[in-house]
């Protein structure tokens, strides 16, 4: 697939001429868009859009519509276009409601479709029919519609791709009905959208002065940071102004150098908390982030007392229900720029981030801490992280340190069934030249494991890494937030990983014994195809991060 510029939608060729068929005129728009892979699991009213399917397009089939989801959301992520997908009307797109939500969370573009019964029988209600099938995946798409006249359809699909690629980006959806795609349609003209937004300059110019005469501050950045490309900026402002950096809660990217000197590590989603860890600090810099996600119910002030906070942000709405501050609503990497291109100021100590954890001598069972780092000493340095494993992501983030761009994906709502098809998506756009390494807790797994058959399918280089801990572990951590000793429906015993795996196409391993874990892990990492190693661990004492 052909990636866009990162500012300028700008659509390659168009079709010429008319007497041109829906579906024909569909192909060409596509074809320029650089949509010529199609995400789907195929229904009956989906079928006459891929009449005389080109050759140089490909189908990728999903087994179920939120796996369909879920790779589109990993491709997109990794190619930086959107993404389309494919799904049957109102059962098909209720399947998927999951992870359009997560997609939606996650700002990833993708143009969605849905086949709709006839036009000449929805009168009548008919079988696989949607009522009022625009407003079915509201609120997590940013557009919807069905066309009120199928020559309205190609134009439909070109609003729905340039409103899926312009920040803060996200899923846009369009019904199409099965009769629409063989009546006749013009082309749709080639056509430009702008996708990058200069900040204020007076704004930008308050933010700057404010951290020119801080004498702590303090950055806080989130995913927008990585989807923007402004890895370098980032690093380079904090370097500038000798600025502890952290990750804002439940952040679905890597934004910074987790090894950097400065990197102090991942906010907790509890404001009480969230507060302690900038305390100390005069002016605190939220990048690419909201002001701020939070995971339980909190009290008192958003940033320490006295404390000046600033935001940079690409979304307008995020910027809206900051409760504190002041946000400046523009593209991250611009903002960023402009705030590097102020004279530079003297300079202040640099702070200190967070220390080297301790190392972990193996025990006869295999532990957390134990498992991740074994990981980060045996993975390739530049391969890819795509991780669901909410129990286990705190000891992942001491241990397994990531300091790559792009190299670090997993959802952004916290819904589970997301990554697996995600990595699949990501190692389809990557996979041939890094390593993908899917983290995930046994639970998640059985979230979408019939994405395993498309990695198989497909051949992708995939190491697949299951945190058996034998339950829903996460629940059993917060259910002591809330007081409870024994929570219920959190046991998942004897699910056999290494039967399902084979059972769908690849290899796979367990692990029971910790000096069994790195010849298995290499293993793994040196297979050309999909890899699934099962790991039991022990069970753990550590707590969510909230």
């Amino acid at each position: 697939m052909a990636e866009q510029s990162a500012n300028v939608d700008t659509p390659k060729t168009a079709a010429a001429g008319a007497n041109l068929t829906v579906r024909e005129a569909v192909i060409d728009l596509l074809r320029s868009l650089g949509l010529t892979t199609v995400f789907g699991n195929p229904g009956s009213t989906e079928l006459p859009m891929f009449r005389d399917f080109p050759a140089e397009f490909r189908y990728v089939l999903g087994l179920q519509e939120s796996i369909v989801i879920g790779m589109a959301d990993g491709f997109a992520q990794a190619t930086r276009n959107a993404a389309l997908v494919n799904l049957h009307s109102a059962a098909g797109v209720g399947h998927a409601m999951g992870n359009i939500f997560t997609a939606y969370k996650n700002r990833t573009p993708l143009v969605i479709t849905a086949g709709q019964q006839a036009r000449s029988i929805l009168p009548y209600e008919p079988f696989l029919f949607a009522a009022e099938a625009a407003e079915l995946p509201k609120p997590y798409v940013k557009w919807s519609n069905e066309p009120a006249r199928a020559e309205d359809v190609p134009a439909a699909i070109a609003r729905a791709y340039h409103v899926a690629m312009q920040p803060p980006c996200g899923p846009t959806f369009v019904s199409i009905p099965v009769d629409d795609w063989d009546r006749a349609a013009e082309p749709v003209a080639p056509h430009a959208v702008s996708r990058a937004l200069r900040p204020d300059p007076e704004a930008i110019a308050e933010a700057g002065a404010a951290l020119d005469r801080a004498r702590r501050p303090v950055f806080v950045v989130g995913a927008g940071v990585d989807r923007d490309g402004a890895w370098d900026e980032i690093v380079a402002l904090a370097e500038r102004h000798g600025a502890l950096v952290w990750v804002s809660p439940m952040s679905s990217r890597c934004s910074f150098p987790e090894s950097h000197p400065l990197f102090a590590g991942f906010l907790p989603a509890s404001r009480e908390k969230l507060v302690q860890c900038l305390d100390g600090h005069d002016v605190v810099l939220a990048v690419g982030a909201p002001v701020f996600t939070y995971h339980v119910e909190g009290f008192g002030p958003h940033v320490p007392p006295g404390a000046d906070l600033y935001q940079i942000v690409d979304d307008p709405d995020m910027a809206a229900w900051a409760p504190v501050g002041k946000s400046i609503v523009c593209s991250v990497r611009l903002g960023l720029d402009d705030l590097l291109e102020r004279p530079a100021r003297p300079e202040r100590p640099a702070q200190q981030g967070r220390g080297t954890p301790p190392r972990v001598e193996p025990g006869e069972r295999v532990t957390v801490p134990y498992l991740m780092q074994t990981l980060a000493e045996l993975r390739p340095a530049d391969s890819i992280v795509v991780e669901e494993s909410p129990s286990s992501r705190v000891t992942m983030q001491q241990y397994l340190r990531i300091d790559r761009p792009e190299s670090f994906y997993t959802t952004a709502s916290g819904g589970l069934g997301h990554s697996l098809p995600a990595a699949v998506g990501v190692a389809m756009a990557r996979g041939r030249e890094r390593r993908i390494l899917g983290l995930f807790g046994d639970g998640s797994m059985m979230y979408s494991i019939q994405s395993l058959w498309s990695a198989a399918q497909m051949k992708l280089p995939m190491t697949i890494v299951v945190v058996n801990n034998s339950g829903y572990a996460a629940l059993d951590q917060f259910a002591g937030h809330f007081g409870i000793d024994q929570p219920v429906g959190t046991r998942l015993p004897a699910i056999d990983f290494v039967g399902l795996a084979k059972s769908l196409g690849c290899e796979a391993a367990r692990v029971e014994r910790s000096e069994d874990l790195a010849p298995t892990l290499l293993r793994a990492f040196g297979s050309a195809g999909p890899t699934l190693v099962d790991v039991a661990v022990a069970a753990s004492t550590l707590k969510l991060h909230i």
